[in-house]
Parts: structure tokens; sequence; C-alpha cells
């Protein structure tokens, strides 16, 4: 007797955005924890007399961490599948939280941006692929420009907390410990969307989430072209606007003569300006595509601004709104585009082979950034040793703009994947 197979309904619109309400909110916890050391950067030098070779090496632990654990990651979400990932990744980033808040000393300190960095990005990457599995063909750009936006307001909260919680900025440790307890919410976030999917895939049919396909080691870099040039613009992009976020508040005060108030304000733009243009932008490619060109528009964007603000008078509001852009375009077209240049059961590898890369950038110049600062003794005393530091930065946007030009350039040809003609509601190239 045959058996007769029953086609289950997608899940509702409605349904579709709740999980992404939720599994945003755990973006919004992580952002937080992560980008609360910026406005206690300047406290790490007065109190505990950090460097900023030191403030720098921060970052560098949590780059080496997520280095050791990104691309097993990726596997694990493949493998395991993403609730398993999910659950297990916020409670590490939790813990980060609350290790960098009672690190006392540099190298404590360290050790908790090292378990962040453990469980932040890998979260980060299982949650992409759990908006690629839930949104794919339908408003994926849109619907991963969402999840940007809450994650950035928790890097507007964090970088305005110096405003909204002034009481708590007379001593480096009480806004780390507000940011320990912001980041429990990546926990409860990651329960919520477990009873979430286990309900779902009880009663709708859903993309696939993982298995026990058999590991080909030589799969884990196998992709094509366009992936890699993808993987370019995403190294040098975020190399050159996440140490600057870094360095910004200082490289304001010091160099540009803007207060602490006025650096956090600016500094605060970035993801600011993000929340705002980022949907927008999301949306746009889901309606026309062209999302190489719209990356190769980002990055031209992005060229030019360390250059105005190192060498010209402009108000430093103009060259910041500009990155802030960029910060938006690029991301809300890149990240989605890498679920059409990659197969689905494979999504989690290649997101996190692609953080990966991200973070030896990352890490490598928040080194380099501290360094030069150092050695050219930037300060307040002496503006100029900023200036080798901007250079950097704008050679790696130099940099980002060739690689999006080479995707655009691909994707213009007849083996193309689609990037510059899939829209909402079409099926293909």
């Amino acid at each position: 007797m045959s058996q007769t197979v029953v086609s289950r309904a997608h899940a509702p619109a409605w349904y579709r955005w709740v999980v992404l309400l939720v599994v945003a909110l755990a973006m919004f916890a992580n952002y937080y924890v992560f980008d609360a050391m910026n406005p206690v950067g300047p406290l790490l030098e007065a109190q505990l007399g950090f460097s900023q070779s030191q403030i720098g090496l921060l970052d560098s632990a949590y780059n080496v961490a997520a280095l050791l654990v990104l691309l097993l990651g990726g596997v694990f979400i493949d493998q395991a599948g993403t609730k398993r990932a999910v659950v297990l990744f916020s409670i590490v980033t939790a813990a980060g939280g609350v290790l960098i808040a009672f690190g006392s000393r540099h190298e404590l300190m360290m050790a908790g941006r090292f378990v962040l960095g453990l469980g932040a990005e890998p979260l980060i990457v299982a949650i992409t692929a759990v908006l690629a599995r839930w949104f794919k063909a339908k408003e994926l750009s849109f619907a991963m420009a969402i999840d940007l936006t809450i994650a950035r307001l928790g890097s507007v909260a964090a970088d305005n907390s110096r405003n909204w919680a002034a009481p708590l900025f007379d001593h480096w440790q009480r806004p780390l410990v507000l940011a320990a307890a912001i980041g429990g919410a990546c926990v409860a976030s990651a329960v919520l969307y477990v009873i979430l999917e286990r309900r779902a895939e009880a009663s709708y049919e859903l993309g696939r989430a993982g298995g026990a396909d058999r590991l080909v080691l030589a799969d884990l870099v196998r992709f094509p072209r366009g992936y890699w040039y993808v993987v370019g613009l995403c190294v040098t992009f975020y190399s050159a606007v996440f140490p600057f976020r870094r360095f910004a508040n200082i490289y304001f005060v010091q160099a540009h003569g803007a207060s602490e108030s006025q650096a956090a304000f600016l500094n605060g733009m970035l993801p600011l300006t993000a929340m705002i243009a980022t949907p927008i932008f999301g949306l746009l490619a889901d309606r026309i595509g062209r999302r190489a060109m719209l990356m190769s528009l980002g990055s031209l964007l992005l060229l030019p601004t360390f250059l105005l603000m190192a060498h010209s008078d402009l108000p430093l509001v103009i060259p910041v709104a500009m990155i802030g852009v960029s910060f938006s375009l690029i991301p809300a077209v890149m990240w989605p585009s890498v679920a059409y240049l990659v197969e689905e059961s494979r999504l989690g590898t290649g997101y996190a082979l692609m953080t990966l890369c991200q973070q030896i950038g990352w890490a490598t110049m928040s080194w380099a950034i501290g360094f030069l600062n150092d050695r050219f003794g930037a300060g307040i005393a002496h503006p100029a040793g900023f200036l080798p530091g901007m250079w950097l930065f704008s050679s790696l946007g130099f940099l980002g703009l060739l690689f999006s030009f080479l995707l655009w350039r691909s994707e213009r040809r007849p083996e193309g994947h689609g990037l510059e003609t899939i829209r909402v509601g079409s099926t293909g190239p």
C-alpha cells in the first residue's frame, strides 16, 4: 500500500516576524555587551591606567576567541541545528559579559572579552542562519535589516549610556555590570526561540535546520568566486568601521577638541543612522535586486570619509554621517547575499567562514591602530599622531571598493548567481 506524502503549509507571515523579533532581542543584548566598552574607554585610561594599546588588545582578545571558534561553530550550526546552537552560544555570551564586569586587571578583562568572543560571534552566525531559514525567497534582506536595526539599537544604547546612565560613570565597573545584566537577555531570547520553533516544526514546513550530513573537510572552503568577493568586502569594511568605533571617542576628543558627551554622540551616530537606514536599504534590495551595485555604492561612499576627518575642516558630523549611511547600506545587502551564493545546507559554515575572515582583519586592525597611535604619540598634545591610523583606514576603504566592483562585474555575467536580478516574488535570475 503506497504512502501519501502530505505537503504542509509554510508558517504564516506573522509567525515569521515573531521569530525575528525574538532572536533580534538576543542580538540587541549581544551588541550592547560588546559596545559597552566604548564609553568606558576613557575611564579605563584614567582609573586603571590602561594604554591605548591595551584597550586595542581587549578587542584583539575577542577576535582571537572568535577565530578559534567560528568555523567549528558554523559546522556545529549546520550539523546540530540552529536551536541547540542559539542556546549554547547565548549562554557563553552572557557569561562573557559577567567576566568582563568583574575583571579589575587587564588580564582578567581580556579573559572576559575572550569568553565573549567565544559566544557572541557564533551567536550572530546562528541567528543569521535562523533568518535565512525562515525568510529565504521571502523578505530576506528586509528581515535581516530589521534584525541589524534592533541589534544596533543595542550599540546606540551602549554608546549613549554615558548620557542616559550618567550616575554609573563615576567608576569604570558600574556600566559594565549593567551590560552584564542586559546580556542575560541573550539566554531568555534563546529559550523563547526554541519554544517557537518547536511548535512551528509540528505544524508548518520549515527550511533545513541542520542534519547529519557527512562532513568533508575540503567543503569548508569550497565556495563560488562571488562568495569570496563578498568575504573580501566584509573583511575590509568591518576592519575599518569597528576599530574606528573603538577609538573614535578618544580621537574626537583629542584630535578635534570634542567634549566627552559630543564624542559619545558622534560615535553613536553610526549605529543610530544604521537603525533608520538599514531597513530601507534592505527593502530596496528585495524590491529591485541590484545587490552588487548597491554594495559598490556603499563602498564608494566610505572611501573618502577618513581622509575628510583627517585633512579637512568639515564638521565631523558630515563624514560620520557618510560612514553611517555606508554602515547601513553594505550590511543590509551583503549578509543576505550569502544566502543566494551558498546552498542552504551549508549556510552556517558559509556565514561562519565569512565572519572568521572578518575577525582576522578586525583583530589585526584593532592592534595596528592602537600601536600606530602609541608609536606616533597620538594625543591631545600631538593630534597629528592620529594621521597614520586614519591613512590606514582609508586604504581599507579602497580595497572594499575593489572587492565590491569585482563582485558587481562577476554578477553581470551569465554565470552570476542572480544578486542583480532576484527580487521578492521572483524565482531566479
